[in-house]
């Protein structure tokens, strides 16, 4: 019988995919913080070849990469006989963007005679609908500002740069890079009044060509909250291809701040 191991980080997404699978085996790495109470077995990146065994051991044969992961700071002299053998694989990986990265972790573990499955696949339910989904209806404006995004987006699609952008009046006020989503909508926030001539909306895709089993885009309250402070008109996001974590607290947010929140497939 599949059993599921989650390799968990922050948010509430790998609290969501433990709650749906309570047989699940939930595993932390050291130095990759985490932040919720679900109870966790800790391995260190530097073993993986410990990881692989243990997982072994506990009869898993499907993982998941859930919540936020920043790049852990590695021990080389730590390392066990599978990450000596690995590493050369991976720091050719580390100068590269998070795409590459991702994408040698998930083989790692395919190579282990793991099956990596994506959020998405373990619980359906967590994906954006197509069409409106709360807030109110956007105007023409707006949708013509959600098409210049994800124009936007599609062109730097191949320079594994953000999975986000805010437009306003057919002009690009802020593209998500390494520091992510919420220093996107801070610097958005912060733009003169004298160089916006309409509201704006933030639109969240993930890049052409994304593995969408690890790093899927994801949107919660605090996002909606997020981009009523900055002073846009909505959210649009690539339908089924995102996750709404919190799903009614995130409808109810953005109800509750007039922002609208739409999905839409034509993105990416």
């Amino acid at each position: 019988m599949a059993r599921l191991a989650i390799i968990s980080g922050q948010g509430s997404l790998p609290v969501a995919l433990a709650a749906a699978n309570p047989d699940a085996l939930v595993i932390t790495l050291q130095g990759v913080s985490h932040d919720h109470s679900v109870e966790t077995r800790e391995h260190r990146f530097e073993a993986l070849g410990a990881l692989f065994d243990d997982m072994r051991a506990e009869g898993v044969t499907e993982v998941v990469l859930a919540g936020g992961m920043a790049r852990p700071s590695l021990d080389p002299s730590a390392f066990d006989t599978f990450m000596q053998a690995t590493a050369p694989r991976l720091m050719a990986a580390f100068q590269q963007g998070d795409d590459q990265l991702l994408r040698l972790v998930i083989t790692l573990f395919e190579e282990q005679g793991f099956v990596v499955r994506g959020a998405h696949d373990v619980l359906p339910s967590l994906t954006a609908d197509q069409g409106q989904m709360a807030g109110p209806t956007p105007s023409e404006g707006d949708l013509k500002d959600a098409a210049k995004a994800a124009e936007i987006l599609r062109t730097l699609a191949p320079l594994d740069v953000g999975q986000g952008v805010a437009v306003a009046a057919g002009l690009c006020l802020g593209i998500e890079t390494l520091q992510g989503t919420d220093a996107l909508l801070d610097y958005v926030g912060r733009t003169p009044s004298h160089l916006r001539r309409a509201p704006g909306v933030f639109v969240k895709a993930p890049k052409a060509g994304q593995d969408l089993r690890v790093d899927m885009p994801t949107i919660g309250p605090a996002t909606v909250a997020r981009v009523a402070k900055a002073g846009l008109a909505g959210i649009v996001v690539a339908a089924g291809r995102v996750l709404i974590l919190d799903r009614a607290a995130t409808f109810k947010a953005a109800e509750n701040a007039g922002v609208f929140l739409l999905g839409a497939e034509d993105l990416g």
